[in-house]
């Protein structure tokens, strides 16, 4: 006898149908499953969890030789999620289930020995998927996956299972079920708790880098000593970031459901992410992949913020990495079962000692050679020095900076300005698929980044003074626009050219010893 119904699993950040055909000959007695697909070892496990839990639930296993197929069968398959879809197909078989209303319906889930289905990874990007088939009518998910799977699943109605038998009861008709309701809105109105940058003493030029950052969505580099701010102020980027829409939301909130990082009380990212990695990260672990490719530290941070702390002390190899994303706002990655592309759209901060030893004055006990400093800094190379827009020096703060009281302007004052700037960018690059200053390209900087005679002549006076790269001339030009936008400027005027020219100066004259 042959059963059917359909499950799914993810590729990249999207999921695709797997068709579950289980065929029972239900002849001696013996029982002998075969599971064919390119299954992986948790999806071959699964013939043993599946045999306890029926058993558990008092259901019985078919008899002889049975055939399970995951198809289409040149996908590999990986996961616990085909469990319970199996375990009801082999209950079709024996006749125990309605197998019409079973191949109508798409499952997921993972069962425990005793029955109890488990939650999964990958549920969001899952029910997604399943609201875009015409063919499926319901959407059977573990209870802990119900309201995750609830806001992405569209008109799909998403039916929460407990175990076995709950499963079996619904698909016969006998539950009393209803879908679970999930409202997209009411799971983005928790209140979020930022660090304030009025918490930050003094470092006026810093909080002000950022802000820049944040309106036109600018890589950033911070240089300074150690216990100057660099880490506290980063952390408080997130907060003056405008809120994520509903399509960014979406976005990130599947890239943290394939990793399994989302709460069943909050089946929604609602805030944008700040990932720091530590330095002895591995560039698979920074960018995804592995043996079975699973999205790295750069996808998580998506619509949000990198934050790489002690930029030096990252293997170099792990820094080159990070080109192509911060040009491209993805990333692919290629392995054996296949290329994977990962969305990785992020505002990369960066921090760093001057020298090794971080005092970078030998009045207060540094004693770092030249060539160590050279050595040192070294360890980030130009190309990747010359994609991140704006390099800032953090100072030390002196007795009077330290013995006063945190003063300035709060997150929330920066932030409204932050999405004003915003929304004009919104307008003006309406329909063309960008969505702040640093994604401009050269049709975007000819037409939005034009200079008067004055202006162009100071910019020519940097590029040669400064020996600045086309990617550089670049930068300095989306930087400019941001400045001019934060002023409420149609054009860009004089001092915006100055200060964003001010943000590359460093890069020569820190490197240059």
């Amino acid at each position: 006898m042959l059963a059917k119904t359909y499950s799914a699993t993810v590729s990249g950040i999207d999921a695709y149908t797997v068709e579950v055909e289980i065929n029972g000959t239900e002849q001696g007695e013996a029982t002998f499953v075969t599971i064919v697909g390119l299954p992986d070892a948790a999806v071959r496990e699964s013939r043993d969890r599946v045999r306890s839990a029926m058993y558990s639930m008092g259901f019985n296993h078919p008899l002889g030789a049975t055939v399970v197929n995951l198809a289409p069968a040149d996908m590999k398959k990986e996961g616990a999620a085909f469990d319970l879809p199996i375990a009801l197909g082999m209950i079709a078989v024996t006749g125990k289930l309605e197998r019409q209303k079973l191949a109508e319906t798409m499952i997921v889930g993972e069962l425990a020995l005793d029955g109890s289905v488990r939650a999964v990874k990958g549920v969001l990007p899952i029910a997604v998927h399943a609201g875009k088939m015409k063919k499926i009518s319901a959407l059977l998910v573990p209870s802990a996956n119900a309201a995750e799977a609830a806001i992405g699943s569209g008109k799909i109605p998403v039916y929460a299972i407990d175990n076995l038998s709950d499963a079996v009861s619904f698909l016969n008709g006998k539950s009393s079920k209803t879908p679970v309701k999930a409202d997209i809105q009411d799971a983005l109105s928790h209140n979020i708790h930022y660090p304030d940058f009025a918490e930050v003493k003094a470092q006026p030029l810093a909080k002000r880098a950022l802000e820049i950052s944040a309106t036109g969505g600018h890589n950033v580099l911070m240089i300074g000593p150690p216990g100057t701010g660099k880490s506290m102020l980063a952390k408080r980027l997130s907060g003056i970031l405008p809120p994520m829409n509903i399509q960014e939301t979406l976005e990130t909130s599947k890239i943290h459901s394939i990793l399994g990082l989302l709460s069943s009380g909050a089946p929604l990212l609602n805030m944008r992410p700040f990932r720091a990695p530590h330095h002895t990260i591995s560039d698979a672990g920074l960018l995804g992949g592995g043996q079975n490719p699973m999205p790295g530290e750069i996808s998580l941070a998506h619509n949000g913020v990198l934050f790489l702390d002690e930029m030096p002390e990252f293997k170099r190899n792990v820094l080159e990495v990070l080109r192509q994303p911060l040009e491209n706002g993805n990333i692919t990655v290629s392995r054996a079962a296949g290329s994977f592309t990962y969305p990785s759209r992020f505002i990369l901060i960066a921090a760093m000692n001057p020298c090794p030893c971080g005092l970078s004055n030998k009045e207060i006990g540094c004693r770092c050679k030249p060539n160590e400093i050279k050595r040192y800094r070294s360890r980030i190379s130009a190309p990747l020095l010359d994609r991140i827009d704006i390099h800032v020096e953090v100072g030390q703060l002196n007795e009077d900076e330290l013995l006063a009281a945190p003063s300035g302007e709060t997150s929330a004052q920066i932030r409204q300005r932050v999405i004003q700037s915003r929304k004009l960018q919104e307008l003006r690059y309406k329909g063309r698929g960008i969505y702040c200053n640093s994604q401009m390209e050269s049709r975007e900087l000819q037409e939005y980044c034009v200079l008067n005679k004055q202006n162009y002549t100071l910019l020519r006076h940097a590029i040669k003074e400064m020996n600045l790269s086309a990617r550089a001339y670049d930068r300095i030009l989306r930087v400019s626009r941001t400045i001019a936008d934060l002023a409420n400027s149609p054009s860009i005027e004089e001092e915006h050219l100055f200060e964003a020219i001010q943000y590359r100066a460093l890069d020569k004259n820190i490197w240059k010893i």
